[in-house]
């Protein structure tokens, strides 16, 4: 028999992983698309508002959220002796803090809050000035969201989108007046009563 030159099939093979292990890792150090960024914001911000709605049920504490569209800022915040203070719970960041990429919409109630329907001015349901003696910390602003140990939660429309993009692009965190809360994706409608 006469020899021929070429490849034999475990070369080739192992040509092809160490290709493919080599697209992988270059796939891999690529920096995430916005729309991932947007929905794992979307995603943590959700599990927290569950996480806290739960606690609040079984430890009989009262929370709530405080969100700054212009800073796109999330602060979580617990009702204590000393007044509305940031959560201080070991594995729970107390603060969702966006990419400068991505803007937030915050819409708080249902109709019942809507400015022609409301029966009294919108203002904080505690009294500011009851924790006024404690002026050693800083005192926090009191929270848009109410997530009660009655099982109660304000209800609000949030949407997470980026800044380039149109809004209806965004990923949507909706909390109805009957206390559910509900995760939306992009294009996704809320029509669940």
């Amino acid at each position: 028999m006469r020899w021929q030159r070429g490849f034999t099939l475990l070369e080739i093979m192992l040509v092809l992983v160490l290709l493919s292990l080599s697209a992988v890792a270059v796939i891999a150090t690529l920096p995430a698309k916005h729309n991932d960024e947007i929905e794992k914001s979307a995603q943590s911000l959700f599990q927290r508002l569950q996480l806290l709605n739960e606690e609040a049920l079984l430890s009989g504490l009262d929370f709530g959220l405080r969100v700054d569209e212009q800073k796109q800022r999330m602060t979580f915040l617990q009702l204590s002796e000393k007044g509305w203070q940031r959560i201080d719970k070991t594995g729970f960041a107390a603060q969702l803090l966006l990419d400068d990429k991505l803007s937030v919409q915050f819409l708080v109630g249902g109709g019942a809050w809507q400015d022609k329907d409301r029966l009294f001015i919108p203002s904080t349901l505690f009294d500011e000035q009851m924790f006024a003696e404690s002026e050693t910390q800083p005192v926090q602003p009191a929270p848009q969201v109410f997530i009660l140990s009655s099982g109660e939660i304000t209800p609000f429309h949030l949407t997470i989108y980026a800044t380039q993009q149109s809004i209806d692009t965004g990923w949507q965190i909706v909390v109805k007046e009957n206390g559910q809360i509900r995760l939306l994706a992009p294009g996704e409608s809320d029509d669940t009563p």
